[in-house]
């Protein structure tokens, strides 16, 4: 596949807007940053993967930037300017710009589905690493305690990361089996039926990843903000029942990939 600059050009542009505008549709606003929206890094994951690493590091850059100034606010809580350029290069430019690496299981793995789900989970988690790293180091003092700021860091970017990380899995997976992104133009990827069982099996995983996500999140939202007054502290993060979320969260993964693998199974006894 040979596409010229000028189309790719477009082509990233028509995604980029399309992941803004996703990310504006919010299924969970922390307040102190980060949130769960529907898939918005799913267009910078097809431009990653369909059109390789150059486009996608300078398309998840820009990505970033337009993610800042539309939080520009967040400025405001910090003071210096170490801090106001560590904060923009963390938590927006070398955060975003890492979803342009989820193509690199393109040519290893041949399955697409599989390469851009692998891919979508592999950006998740270096994206997940700039935020621990900014809120263990700029944000300490700020709105997480310094004493502990790494552990506070790892937990309260997970409460938003994981679940986003679900959501964009299942998206780039079910995109990724839908249509095919190494033909000139995308075309629908044409299948035999899977049959009714490995569709429920298949539906079933997803819900399963899904209700885990939301018991998480509500657990941990249950201890930052205070019943009466309605005022949020991240030192509630202490007081979450850590061991249940872990055993909630192995719970629904480990059952979603099981259904996956009973689904997968039935489509090819099907087929």
């Amino acid at each position: 596949m040979k596409l010229s600059r000028t189309r790719i050009l477009v082509e990233c542009a028509v995604l980029l807007a399309f992941a803004t505008a996703l990310s504006l549709f919010k299924i969970v606003d922390l307040p102190y940053g980060g949130s769960v929206t529907v898939a918005s890094m799913l267009p910078v994951v097809i431009i990653a993967y369909r059109h390789g690493l150059g486009y996608g590091l300078v398309s998840g850059a820009i990505y970033g930037v337009i993610q800042q100034l539309l939080g520009l606010k967040t400025l405001s809580y910090v003071t210096t300017w170490q801090s106001i350029l560590a904060v923009i290069l963390l938590d927006y430019v070398a955060a975003f710009m890492v979803i342009g690496l989820a193509g690199i299981f393109r040519k290893p793995v041949k399955n697409q589905a599989a390469a851009m789900t692998f891919g979508a989970l592999f950006v998740c988690v270096l994206r997940y690493a700039c935020h621990v790293i900014s809120g263990a180091t700029v944000w300490a003092g700020l709105s997480i305690p310094t004493a502990g700021a790494l552990v506070y860091s790892f937990a309260y970017n997970a409460t938003y990361m994981v679940p986003e990380t679900i959501v964009l899995a299942v998206a780039a997976y079910y995109i990724g089996s839908s249509l095919d992104f190494r033909t000139e133009q995308p075309v629908r990827i044409v299948r035999q039926s899977a049959g009714l069982k490995s569709a429920l099996l298949a539906i079933g995983a997803g819900l399963l990843l899904t209700a885990a996500a939301i018991f998480d999140v509500a657990a941990v939202f249950r201890e930052l903000q205070n019943g009466e007054t309605g005022d949020w502290y991240i030192e509630g993060l202490a007081l979450v029942n850590w061991p249940l979320v872990a055993v909630i969260s192995a719970v629904g993964v480990l059952g979603a990939i099981v259904l996956f693998i009973l689904s997968a199974k039935a489509k090819k006894e099907n087929a």
